[in-house]
């Protein structure tokens, strides 16, 4: 088996990187250091590499579908790492989640309809929602003691005062890493089934869940909510393949299902990129001791980072994570309020992070920041922090 190097560092500049070559176009200074935006600083899995080199070689890229060995890889995947069986006629492929999103808005509730989400939450949710002229209704999860939980009380409360049709369940949470568990989904399937209410997962992050806390497909934990849901999936954050525009949609309901082919139709999207479908299926069918290698080395990323915070910066504290490649950062310690936070973090630290408030009104002393660097790159923007909280908070 071939051993990975997620130490390599390979400079991203100059290659159209969205995290690394427009920071000046997004009103951050040129030289920061950028660890905001979630894809990785790894090279793929050999397998895929391998695939896409084939593809490349035939030289051909005409419009390009997919037969029974993808749905097989993809399913496959899902069946040994999560224990969930699924069916072929199930599947609906995208080129996102968000657009996912999009189509399910659109598919499944009308203009002025309330569409639930639990803030801190990736932001996108709440843009699509409202883009699409529907209502955001929250669920705030509560922080207590370091820690995010589910307000079932409001839960509840919230789907009957706005008169919610729609839940997007993000699970694991971005950003808040909280990898919910086989409890708190059946509680949220057994309210959404109550008053009928579909359910969007998105569970994009579910390769990164940490060790003790097992991910759970949310339709293995609501069986019964399986004519109302959709479950969202993607090989872009697992195997950095974002680029490629290739995400699988899980749809039970042949109703549901009709009305979000409906809306892709609509869209005028048909085909998807011919390469992003060849990556997919080789990472789904090869890459795996890959993955298994960039979990142990994330993990020994957040190890390094929680000791360092501890030690050297207490001012900032961890949202101990249960999965993602996030680190959730409490930086309510240095008595910043939002605005002067962010500034602080980008031009007197020196780095990109996302900010807090941009995910919800009960964040703004937080930052995200993404671990899937190399060590010396997360050593690096570890001492920009420490060098400045020191200058300004010694």
């Amino acid at each position: 088996m071939e051993t990975y190097q997620f130490d390599r560092e390979i400079s991203r500049k100059h290659t159209n990187s969205l995290k690394y070559d427009f920071a000046v176009e997004r009103g951050y200074p040129e030289n920061v250091l950028p660890l905001w935006v979630a894809d990785m600083d790894f090279q793929a899995a050999e397998p895929i590499l391998d695939a896409l080199h084939r593809a490349v070689d035939h030289g051909i890229f005409g419009y390009s579908e997919v037969k029974g060995e993808y749905y097989d890889a993809v399913a496959g995947w899902f069946r040994d790492r999560f224990g969930w069986e699924t069916k072929p006629e199930w599947l609906v492929k995208t080129p996102g989640v968000v657009f996912a999103l999009a189509m399910a808005i659109r598919a499944y509730t009308k203009e002025g309809d309330s569409v639930m989400i639990q803030p801190p939450v990736y932001y996108p949710f709440a843009s699509v929602i409202r883009d699409n002229g529907r209502r955001v209704a929250e669920n705030r999860l509560a922080y207590r003691n370091g820690k995010y939980e589910i307000d079932f009380d409001d839960f509840e409360e919230t789907i009957k005062k706005k008169k919610v049709k729609l839940f997007i369940l993000c699970s694991p949470h971005n950003p808040v890493g909280r990898v919910w568990t086989k409890e708190e989904l059946r509680r949220m399937g057994d309210i959404c089934l109550k008053y009928d209410v579909t359910v969007i997962s998105d569970e994009i992050h579910c390769d990164f869940a940490l060790p003790g806390h097992p991910h759970t497909v949310f339709l293995k934990a609501c069986p019964d909510l399986a004519q109302k849901t959709v479950v969202c999936t993607s090989p872009s954050k697992t195997f950095n393949l974002a680029g490629l525009q290739v995400s699988n949609i899980w749809i039970p309901s042949r109703e549901l299902r009709r009305k979000f082919q409906k809306e892709m139709d609509g869209s005028g999207y048909f085909q998807l990129n011919a390469l992003g479908l060849v990556a997919a299926q080789a990472a789904y069918e090869s890459g795996g001791p890959w993955l298994d290698q960039c979990r142990r080395y994330l993990q020994e990323n957040l190890d390094f980072l929680r000791d360092f915070l501890r030690e050297r910066i207490p001012q900032i504290r961890l949202a101990e994570p249960e999965g993602t490649y996030f680190a959730w950062l409490d930086c309510s310690g240095l008595g910043l309020d939002g605005a002067t936070l962010d500034a602080f973090i980008s031009h007197k630290a020196g780095l990109w992070l996302d900010a807090g408030h941009i995910f919800g009104k009960n964040a703004a002393s937080f930052q995200r920041m993404v671990l899937a660097c190399p060590r010396k790159t997360l050593e690096s923007a570890l001492l920009c922090l420490e060098r400045a909280v020191k200058e300004d908070f010694s």
